[in-house]
């Protein structure tokens, strides 16, 4: 059976997406080993058959009152449909530009071009230069039977007053919140309320690192937290 076949309900513009855009195959070490389309690199019989992982970002945009803007994934998305995520969360492509190791620079112009597709925030409201690549995490997360991610995820911050136009095909939903808001929405999702659910890689950053960093945002001392050099494994 062909993927046409396989994938008759999936949304024209995902469709469109899954099968053009080539992502950044990695090792385990961060080092570029191929590409392959989005399609392949988000199958879990392939991930699970070639432990193929490829590079990700998460961007974590917080307002002038240290507000965190999260997204509600659409309804059409592939994997992790109507989750509540960070502000943006997608892929660097196998294209020049955002191939550039040097201090994360291709994952910085990846997480602007998506935060403009995402959320219709222009580039100049997101210079490149204004993103805190603060660290790596690799993990791996089902999304249903077929679908799931495994990702070599560079989390970036960024504290910008921005215009925010949400893209449909991409988000359901967006607010800000502060710290206990947050904490609020975790106790919810946790207790199965309103059928509320965050996205796996979100979770892990909240659990692992977010309250910590937040801090040093507030702080402006968002510099003091980089660690680049490790590559956390949270599976």
């Amino acid at each position: 059976m062909g993927d046409g076949a396989v994938d008759a309900g999936m949304d024209e513009v995902q469709r469109r997406l899954m099968f053009e855009d080539e992502c950044i195959l990695v090792d385990e070490n961060d080092r570029v080993v191929g590409h392959d389309t989005k399609y392949n690199c988000h199958l879990m019989e392939k991930i699970e058959s070639g432990n193929m992982l490829h590079r990700a970002f998460s961007v974590f945009l917080f307002n002038s009152k240290y507000e965190l803007l999260l997204q509600q994934r659409s309804a059409t998305k592939v994997t992790f449909p109507l989750v509540w995520t960070n502000t943006c969360c997608s892929h660097p492509l196998y294209r020049e530009s955002e191939l550039i190791d040097q201090n994360a620079l291709g994952v910085r112009n990846a997480a602007q071009r998506k935060l403009l597709d995402e959320l219709g925030i222009p580039a100049e409201d997101v210079p490149v230069d204004q993103f805190t690549p603060l660290g790596r995490i690799l993990y791996k997360a089902p999304s249903d039977g077929k679908w799931g991610e495994h990702e070599l995820d560079y989390l970036l911050f960024i504290v910008r007053d921005v215009n925010v136009h949400p893209n449909p095909d991409e988000v359901a939903d967006i607010k800000y919140v502060n710290r206990e808001e947050l904490k609020e929405l975790l106790r919810k999702v946790d207790a199965g309320e309103g059928g509320l659910k965050l996205s796996p890689w979100f979770r892990l950053i909240v659990d692992n690192f977010l309250f910590k960093w937040w801090d040093h945002v507030e702080k402006g001392t968002i510099q003091e937290a980089a660690d680049m050099k490790t590559i956390h494994k949270l599976i």
